[in-house]
């Protein structure tokens, strides 16, 4: 019998190994006549320790988020997916997109980039993706390679 997942949860950073994981649950999910839900989180934490915090900052960093998972949308639906949506998140990434999520949605896979964030973040807050393969109560799978099941080569800045 072969594994068929029905409901794909994709968490969005802006990262390019978000989009690689992003650009394989497009296809996982067309193989699987699946949906894709995309996720960006945004971390309330970052605005904790900020004196001058005001609410056009929230405004400002929803509007960045809204703009790429509708262009994830666009680009999954032009590709042939007829099942994506994507929601917006405010609060600790690991637990809404662990665990939160998945319940909510009934999720059987999560496909999520290796990772987005860069060595003193890892070190500091530790590695959403680290924690999220840990405690999912669903299949992970961390994307570390392209379409091609080549090596990541980041696209130069």
């Amino acid at each position: 019998m072969l594994q068929q997942y029905k409901n794909i949860l994709v968490p969005i950073d802006g990262s390019f190994e978000a989009e690689l994981a992003f650009k394989k649950a497009v296809e996982v999910a067309k193989r699987n006549n699946a949906a894709v839900h995309l996720l960006h989180v945004i971390d309330t934490r970052a605005f904790q320790n900020v004196s001058s915090f005001d609410s056009t900052m929230v405004e400002q960093i929803t509007e960045k988020a809204k703009e790429t998972v509708k262009s994830y949308v666009k680009t999954a639906k032009d590709a042939g997916l007829d099942e994506i949506d994507y929601s917006i998140e405010y609060g600790a990434p690991k637990a809404i997109i662990a665990t939160d999520f998945p319940k909510k949605l009934g999720v059987d896979l999560i496909m999520i980039g290796a990772t987005g964030l860069n060595a003193m973040e890892r070190l500091l807050i530790g590695s959403v993706t680290e924690y999220v393969t840990r405690t999912a109560a669903c299949d992970v799978l961390v994307v570390r390679t392209d379409l091609d099941n080549q090596a990541i080569k980041k696209p130069k800045k």
